[in-house]
């Protein structure tokens, strides 16, 4: 599924689509230059999850936690990871199949972590304001 967003104003809507989308799937990965809008582009999904705290990124901390209206939802940035092994220590097994929502950002840093099935979101830069998203079935 492709669909282009011309401005901030269209992400609640797409965050709809990608929700309606993944059928129930909780893995999501999302794929985009530095700037791309990734987690602009969360902090809206968040919102159709149900999560009404503030959502920000965990550059730093690796992961957040915020409780939605269907449960947990784990948010994850992994730019910052060195080795394979942080995630090891961090406990990435518990968080990708305890049956949350996990959220995650620069995945191509834990790519052999993964689970086998997941909902890929690729954020591709047309301009300063439009964005062309992709959404796959992995």
């Amino acid at each position: 599924m492709e669909i282009t967003v011309n401005g901030l104003t269209d992400l609640p809507q797409t965050a709809e689509q990608l929700l309606a989308f993944s059928e129930g799937e909780k893995i999501f990965v999302f794929n985009g230059e530095m700037g791309a809008g990734k987690t602009t582009f969360i902090k809206a999904f968040c919102r159709v999850l149900g999560i009404e705290d503030v959502v920000s990124s965990p550059t730093y901390s690796i992961v957040n936690e915020y409780q939605g209206s269907g449960g947990l939802v784990y948010h994850f940035d992994f730019y910052r990871i060195k080795q394979i092994q942080e995630a090891f220590d961090l406990g990435y097994e518990e968080y990708f199949y305890g049956g949350a929502v996990c959220l995650i950002e620069w995945p191509e840093r834990v790519a052999e972590l993964l689970p086998e099935h997941f909902i890929r979101v690729d954020i591709k830069v047309i301009d300063e304001s439009t964005r062309r998203f992709t959404f796959e079935k992995i």
